[in-house]
């Protein structure tokens, strides 16, 4: 295989607009039923072929970049599929926090997946791809199914990071469902409108972090109070969005809310 110049894939973040948690299924994981949205925050991935073995880089020191991350994990898996390329260089460029249920390491995964694609020329099944992923780990193994929705509902956020992360496995473990109680089949949501959408805004990790982290609450609030039409946190945390009907409105709002005890805010639009 010549050498190539690499190539770049933008990896979004993901917002839940709702996110429900059901029991424990066998396998120890837990079923959900959420709708993810996709916003223009963006990871950068870049794929370069090296000489042997597998380099992950990041322009963030807090990012894991051995066995651990995802796109190390992802690379190692499809280059056992594949057998190619024999080695790999994956740059990340982080602009999406880490443990903000925002799904920045799952998405990186992806552009991996995808870098790994266009590096070998080699496209695996459907099938082998989702089992690859689901093997990285992050959002995929908690979906049985995944279905697209109809959404209508064109939208800003304004994403409001606390200064602390927040476990994945922690939140489920403090939500404390019992084995068993699988959701049932229900129709596919629509969201032809702001009321659509405002009365689906939940997320069942609200509960497991309300006595320790209250200060998620207190930024719903703010949020609201500066001019959201809903609010809610995203994924297990601790990332909080809020929801505007114009670019106008976010950045409004991003001035008003305190930028104090280590927050970071960012606007985005849904893609």
């Amino acid at each position: 295989m010549n050498k190539t110049a690499g190539f770049s894939f933008l990896a979004p973040a993901k917002i839940n607009v709702t996110l429900k948690v059901f029991g424990r299924r066998s396998d120890g994981l837990h079923d959900i039923r959420s709708v993810m949205l996709p916003v223009s925050l963006y990871d950068v991935v870049t794929v370069d072929e090296a000489g042997s073995g597998i380099c992950v880089t990041a322009d963030d020191p807090s990012v894991p970049v051995g066995r651990s991350n995802s796109c190390h994990r992802a690379a190692e898996l499809f280059m056992e599929w594949a057998g190619a390329p024999k080695g790999v260089h994956i740059r990340i460029r982080k602009a999406i926090p880490s443990e903000a249920g925002l799904g920045g390491g799952s998405s990186d995964a992806a552009a991996a997946f995808r870098g790994m694609m266009a590096l070998s020329g080699r496209v695996p099944p459907r099938e082998t791809l989702m089992r690859m992923s689901a093997e990285v780990g992050a959002d995929v193994p908690f979906f049985d199914r995944l279905t697209p929705v109809e959404w209508r509902v064109p939208f800003f956020t304004l994403i409001v990071k606390p200064a602390f992360g927040l476990s994945t496995r922690e939140g489920y473990e403090r939500l404390g469902r019992a084995a068993g109680n699988p959701p049932l089949e229900t129709e596919v949501p629509a969201f032809l409108d702001w009321e659509d959408v405002i009365a689906a805004v939940s997320n069942d990790f609200e509960a497991a972090w309300k006595d320790t982290h209250p200060e998620i609450g207190t930024i719903k609030g703010e949020l609201l109070s500066a001019g959201a039409k809903a609010a809610g946190l995203s994924g297990s945390g601790s990332a909080v969005f809020g929801l505007f009907d114009s670019a106008e409105a976010a950045h409004r709002a991003r001035g008003m809310l305190s930028r104090e005890d280590g927050r970071k805010l960012f606007v985005a639009r849904n893609i």
